[in-house]
């Protein structure tokens, strides 16, 4: 197919509904696109346990982008050369130290599938283990715990500590690290290794399908998506999305709630979609 395009899909806020699933309208749209030789990807903020479920929903064959791009792989596929980009452990030590003089809430590292709490909190971990058959995680003393470079920390800050916190990232761990907020209702900092993000995974997987630039299609909603809209050909913001990705964005479409992916995909590939 000459003018395949590959389709970069962010999970919460773009392709999943505010109750995470993905509505039947989006998903017999990108079916229909696969159907007619396009390539969708996840490009997703997530682990990979919490992205495989929607991964096979689609009947995806495709590389995966999980923690916001520190890991690049294949879940159908070992032969695939996976990138995985953790931080280096001695950055995480000092930073969970530095959390903890804080005193902030709580601390998760994650090293691939392997999950670390420093404090029990039933919610957190409600959240983060999908399925029943997740490893479960290690809780306790994070820091004696963790041994391997972590793919990312995540700190639960007071709300009153997250300005202060940032601020010492900057001013200690700039040229280690990269930290962003989640969105609401998650007051959460997540850290990953600096230079990393989604666009380092489009980049590697657009390369491996050899599709130019211009015909890579992407579409997010939160500040962990700038670079991938940035890079991405034909950028796409959701209707729901931060300010400054409606900005930076080519295209703005409808919120994840009123299909927006279908509706931009449909007219801009000029799909014929069943309904059923």
């Amino acid at each position: 197919m000459t003018n395949r395009h590959l389709i970069a899909l962010d999970l919460d806020g773009t392709l999943l509904t505010d109750n995470k699933v993905i509505s039947t309208q989006t998903k017999q749209t990108v079916l229909t696109a696969m159907e007619e030789g396009h390539i969708v990807v996840i490009a997703t903020g997530r682990p990979h346990r919490s992205s495989i479920n929607y991964y096979h929903e689609l009947g995806l064959k495709t590389p995966m982008v999980n923690f916001n791009g520190a890991l690049i792989h294949h879940p159908t596929n070992k032969n695939w050369d996976a990138l995985h980009n953790p931080m280096p452990i001695r950055t995480a030590h000092a930073i969970i130290d530095a959390c903890f003089d804080l005193s902030v809430n709580n601390i998760l590292a994650e090293v691939m599938d392997d999950v670390y709490l420093a404090q029990y909190d039933e919610k957190l971990i409600e959240i983060y283990q999908e399925a029943p058959n997740d490893p479960p995680f290690k809780i306790g003393n994070i820091k004696q715990a963790l041994k391997d470079d972590p793919t990312s920390i995540l700190v639960l800050p007071k709300d009153e500590q997250v300005q202060a916190l940032r601020r010492h990232l900057d001013d200690y761990h700039a040229e280690f690290i990269e930290h962003r907020n989640w969105g609401a209702p998650w007051n959460i900092i997540e850290i990953i290794k600096k230079g990393i993000n989604k666009a380092v995974g489009l980049q590697k997987i657009a390369h491996y399908y050899d599709i130019p630039k211009e015909r890579i299609i992407a579409f997010g909603d939160e500040d962990n998506d700038l670079e991938m809209i940035d890079y991405a050909g034909v950028g796409v913001a959701m209707g729901n999305a931060i300010p400054q990705l409606k900005q930076l964005a080519k295209h703005i479409t409808k919120t994840n709630e009123q299909d927006g992916i279908s509706v931009f995909l449909e007219e801009y590939l000029k799909l014929n979609v069943k309904t059923s």
